[in-house]
């Protein structure tokens, strides 16, 4: 059994709100059992990993982290919304690739933009948005790059020093966040009911956002194979 089997198959029975024993009386095995499963300790049968997708309403593929949609299905580029008007217009020639991972991040975005506008929180939202520009920034640096004779001096930064001081950057603004959203950096600038406003599940974030969804399912899954590498 792979590694993302334990880890859906908790995730799912927290969404339901419903404690192990409950689920393992559900799944006709003992709570023991079903722990050892969510710890993966234990590897079940082809039978348990039915009667869980059947009980969890998923697919198998969903269960054993094969497909980020719940219902199991594979991503095609006709799936996707443009990711902005007159998108069609302008597709890039040549490899699908580069708007596949265009409608996915762009996608993804709108509803990580969203959320914050939902948070209706400043601090939170500029630091995400200083973050994603010098992602964006640092990267266009290195495409800017590939031909030598570029100039240079269309950058204010020199070259050398781009790099590390953009990376610092972000592991401070990433920091930073990190505090405001554990409730760290000092004050109340995230009020407990907005905190409740942000309560996330793969359920609620398929129903708000129906067109976005898949996107970020498959960019976090993505991003999360490069991460196991």
């Amino acid at each position: 059994m792979n590694a993302d089997f334990p880890r859906i198959l908790t995730l799912l029975r927290k969404e339901r709100g419903i404690s192990q024993k409950e689920a393992a009386k559900e799944l006709g095995i003992s709570q023991a059992l079903l722990s050892h499963y969510e710890k993966g300790i234990r590897e079940c049968g082809l039978d348990f990993v039915v009667r869980s997708a059947d009980f969890y309403h998923v697919s198998c593929d969903y269960l054993l982290g094969r497909s980020p949609e719940r219902s199991g299905a594979t991503l095609q580029m006709e799936d996707l919304p443009e990711a902005e008007n007159g998108e069609k217009n302008n597709r890039m020639r040549g490899s699908i690739l580069p708007t596949l991972n265009k409608k996915l991040i762009f996608n993804s975005l709108n509803i990580l933009f969203d959320l914050l506008q939902k948070l209706n929180c400043t601090e939170m939202t500029k630091g995400v948005s200083d973050f994603l520009m010098l992602s964006v920034y640092r990267m266009f640096r290195i495409v800017y790059s590939v031909n030598h004779k570029n100039e240079q001096n269309f950058f204010q930064v020199p070259k050398y020093l781009s790099a590390p001081k953009a990376v610092a950057a972000m592991v401070e603004i990433e920091a930073e966040a990190a505090a405001l959203a554990d409730g760290a950096a000092g004050g109340k600038l995230i009020t407990p009911e907005d905190r409740e406003r942000m309560a996330l599940t793969s359920e609620s974030l398929a129903a708000a956002y129906p067109m976005y969804n898949s996107s970020l399912l498959n960019l976090i899954k993505n991003s999360e194979h490069k991460l196991e590498k």
